[in-house]
């Protein structure tokens, strides 16, 4: 069975309870989906934003490091695919090519390419740039034999 990267859009619908990604995932099962320390990463940023942001409100604070918890829960009860040398390697060869998509999104394809994984995102647009890349969209609604 194929591994599948979701990616920080996919990972945080799923945390919303997206119906059809969810339903996408148990279809493939949670052994084959893992999370990148680059969405990690870009979590935990907004959420460290978020509470500066609320320091002066009371109200807001506590809900903000509320979501901070439950991102770390989360977190841990998922499979994480780290940014190593492989995907380093992978990496610098996709910089040489110089394909024009954000850094993090890089990242996240070269994790994906080190690991034979597929990316699983909403945004075509830019990881369709990554040669060899295979991409799938969960949130749209499949037919039979999806």
């Amino acid at each position: 069975m194929s591994r599948y990267i979701l990616d920080t859009d996919h990972v945080t619908l799923f945390q919303h309870n997206h119906p059809e990604i969810a339903r996408r995932a148990r279809t493939v099962g949670g052994s084959n989906i893992f999370i990148t320390t680059v969405t990690l990463e870009e979590q935990l940023r907004g959420r460290l934003a978020g509470i500066s942001r609320a320091a002066t409100q009371p109200d807001r604070l506590a809900v903000a490091y509320e979501n901070l918890r439950r991102t770390l829960l989360y977190f841990c009860s998922v499979n994480l695919l780290n940014f190593d040398d492989a995907a380093y390697n992978c990496y610098q060869s996709l910089r040489q090519q110089q394909i024009r998509i954000g850094t993090q999104d890089l990242r996240i394809a070269a994790i994906a390419l080190a690991n034979q994984a597929v990316v699983v995102t909403r945004n075509q647009q830019d990881f369709s740039k990554v040669p060899d890349l295979s991409l799938e969209d969960w949130t749209v609604v499949n037919f039979p034999n999806s």
